[in-house]
């Protein structure tokens, strides 16, 4: 699934960034540490970096009384693409809270891109799995723009409700999509390398939701960090 340039794409890590150009730094980062990471850093002192910068602004939304402030947090992508953002949390690992929100803020940016494909995947995937609706907070058959309110509320529930019921929200719309991606497979007349490359695409996606699920365990028991 991908729309135009700079899109955002399938990859083995279900969701990645290409064509982009450099971005200017989002204001709820540090200037210092956004000038360190862009002359390069010592690979742990990164880690430290995205496990803090993770954290403090968790912390910072969670107890926001500005609205303004939990709306900037879910456009830096929009408003200076995913870069910076990117060199500080895309190698964390799918069991740390820098990861987590790293995917959190890739499924968002996917779902908002390719409302089309998305919402015509779901419409696939829900009748087969009957309980995702409710779970999720989307209709059976949904709009190009329920979809977008859903990509908002994901994300937006991770920073001012329940972190964990967040996650599960997030791995069970993606497991949705798979479900639907596995339909259009079944039944597409495309050749042989195309149908491989839908599997593919739905075994990336469900990985991602895995990881996410393991993260909101973790979340529960104290020990996602």
């Amino acid at each position: 699934m991908r729309v135009g340039s700079g899109s955002i794409v399938s990859s083995g890590s279900a969701f990645s960034h290409t064509g982009s150009p450099r971005p200017s730094r989002p204001g709820q980062l540090d200037a210092a540490i956004a000038d360190n990471i862009v002359g390069g850093m010592d690979p742990q002192q990164l880690s430290e970096i995205s496990h803090a910068t993770a954290a403090a602004l968790l912390d910072r939304v969670h107890h926001a009384t500005d609205a303004r402030v939990v709306e900037r947090t879910l456009t830096i992508v929009d408003r200076e693409g995913v870069d910076v953002v990117a060199e500080l949390w895309s190698d964390a690992q799918p069991d740390t809270l820098p990861g987590t929100l790293w995917r959190l803020y890739m499924l968002r940016t996917w779902m908002r891109r390719q409302k089309e494909s998305v919402t015509r995947l779901w419409r696939l995937g829900e009748p087969v799995a009957t309980s995702a609706s409710a779970i999720v907070g989307v209709d059976a058959a949904p709009t190009e723009s329920d979809i977008a309110r859903t990509a908002d509320s994901i994300l937006s529930g991770a920073f001012t409700g329940d972190f964990a019921v967040a996650l599960t929200r997030a791995a069970t719309f993606i497991e949705v999509v798979v479900l639907g991606l596995r339909v259009q497979a079944r039944h597409s007349k495309a050749s042989s390398t195309q149908v491989a490359r839908l599997l593919h695409t739905g075994a990336n996606l469900h990985a991602t939701a895995k990881d996410l699920k393991q993260a909101a365990h973790l979340w529960r028991q104290g020990k996602l960090e």
